[in-house]
């Protein structure tokens, strides 16, 4: 008996982009669910949880924002949001608030298909529940990092991180004082062949500096060096 299809969750208001994009997701082995607004996606979701969310931001009755925010407190499952030309606000708001990636329309169906599958990817090596190997543990002072159960602490407590949000983390902390420039952490969060612009970056590592301070107000151990990008302080 072969694998079970992974569930992908497409909510636009727009027919054509369901149906075209839910034949090419199909094409791929993927179980698709639509859906033509954020009110009737949440009510799916909840009762019917899927392994990853592509989200219009705008739509009527919900949109993308708040359905995000709403899911968020449920639920950890990787998010992409559609976003047009003109919502860059949007964007950067969508990815604080815990997307994990946007792709601006038109796009490219064969782009948005292999940003799903390395999504899905790093959750499934994230979400290994193996014996807890000693090489997937980075520790940095206060900073606890477990690869192979996808868990981060600092002083003792635990930070809730997405995928792209921890593969970040632990590209700094892996050497601290070096600086990573923005086109580093692209390559380590979402791979070389795929382009996301620097804001995308920076986005994150504010919502990452967010939730450390959440833990501990005095969390600063990612520096910005303006013009070059990020590195971790050394102890």
């Amino acid at each position: 008996m072969g694998a079970m299809a992974q569930i992908v969750a497409l909510v636009d208001d727009d027919r054509n982009i369901l149906t075209s994009v839910s034949m090419s997701l199909e094409a791929e082995g993927f179980e698709v669910r639509t859906y033509a607004d954020g009110d009737e996606a949440y009510r799916g979701l909840s009762q019917r949880p899927v392994d990853l969310a592509v989200l219009d931001i705008k739509m009527p009755r919900m949109d993308g924002m708040e359905l995000l925010s709403r899911l968020r407190k449920v639920s950890n499952m990787p998010v992409i949001f559609l976003t047009s030309k003109d919502d860059e606000v949007d964007e950067l708001l969508g990815l604080r608030m815990g997307a994990d990636d946007y792709i601006k329309k038109p796009f490219s169906q064969r782009l948005l298909i292999e940003r799903i599958r390395a999504l899905l990817r790093r959750e499934s090596l994230a979400g290994n529940d193996d014996e807890i190997d000693p090489e997937d543990s980075l520790v940095r002072g206060d900073l606890m990092l477990d690869s192979s159960r996808h868990t981060c602490a600092w002083k003792g407590g635990l930070v809730a991180l997405t995928v792209t949000e921890f593969l970040l983390v632990k590209a700094l902390a892996q050497r601290p004082g070096h600086v990573k420039s923005r086109d580093q952490l692209m390559d380590a969060a979402y791979g070389e062949h795929i382009y996301v612009d620097d804001r995308t970056i920076d986005s994150h590592i504010k919502r990452i500096r967010k939730k450390f301070k959440a833990v501990d107000d005095d969390f600063s151990q990612i520096e910005t060096l303006y013009g070059v990008g990020y590195r971790y302080k050394e102890e």
